[in-house]
């Protein structure tokens, strides 16, 4: 499980698609992907994905939304548009298929552009092709909520792995995780990394929870990147601001051509 690399957040500032990125652009294959970083890494961070303005336009939207959030697991968290990784831990999965196209019907209707913004950020991120998954819901917003069980305790420690296809995790194809935040909480929040990788086991157990590990910090309207495969937790959070942020997953199906969901 341990994977040796580098215990550190590599920062991509300007941001990957930003005018001044790559002036003076090379042929692709001579261009490295900003993905490829996450083999020596265990993050990539994005700043300023979305401008203050853009950011509170968004946070307004999502607020204004609230009869429509979902809410997952006794209302312990919420989401506008469905998570896959929520409705089969609780067994709902043929509700968040039956649900996929009024799902991102509800989501750009009250932020607009949102979908569309992710997958430029993945697209930007592996310089390659990203589209849609048939059937499964686009990028979508999640909130947790001050004083609930997250911000008490922080979150399940895990890989995001849920969503990926037998063939994927066996060849161990390239998948990735982009959460821009939206609304930091008071404080903390961060997100606990270690240098573990899945390795066909959801349980990671205690040697891998004694392993190496950072915690990385979000910026408003910035996003993190990580490798699907590295195990994870969001900490936990005091205060009375609520933890909104949009998350895409992202997996290479073909050389070049990547299916996002949420």
């Amino acid at each position: 499980m341990p994977t040796a690399r580098r215990a550190s957040v590599l920062r991509l500032d300007p941001p990957p698609g930003s005018p001044s990125a790559s002036p003076f652009p090379a042929p692709p294959r001579a261009t490295p992907r900003p993905v490829d970083a996450l083999d020596r890494h265990f993050a990539l961070e994005v700043p300023r994905v979305f401008s203050e303005a853009e950011r509170a336009a968004l946070v307004a939207g999502v607020r204004a939304a609230g009869a429509e959030w979902t809410a997952d697991f006794g209302g312990e968290q919420f989401s506008l548009g469905r998570a896959f990784y929520t409705h089969l831990e609780q067994g709902r999965s043929r509700v968040y298929f039956a649900d996929a196209a009024a799902s991102d019907a509800r989501v750009e209707r009250h932020l607009p552009g949102l979908q569309r913004r992710m997958r430029e950020l993945v697209a930007a991120l592996t310089g390659g092709l990203a589209q849609p998954r048939r059937g499964f819901c686009g990028p979508g917003v999640h909130i947790f909520p001050a004083g609930e069980k997250v911000a008490r305790e922080g979150g399940v420690v895990h890989f995001d792995t849920e969503g990926l296809s037998d063939y994927h995790l066996a060849r161990r194809l390239r998948a990735i995780t982009v959460v821009v935040m939206l609304e930091l909480p008071d404080a903390d929040g961060g997100l606990k990394l270690w240098d573990v990788l899945y390795d066909g086991r959801d349980d990671p157990g205690d040697e891998a929870l004694s392993a190496q590990s950072l915690v990385a910090s979000y910026s408003a309207g910035g996003a993190l990147v990580i490798d699907s495969y590295r195990l994870h937790q969001i900490q936990p959070f005091p205060g009375d601001r609520d933890r909104i942020s949009a998350t895409v997953h992202a997996a290479e199906i073909d050389s070049g051509r990547w299916e996002t969901w949420f």
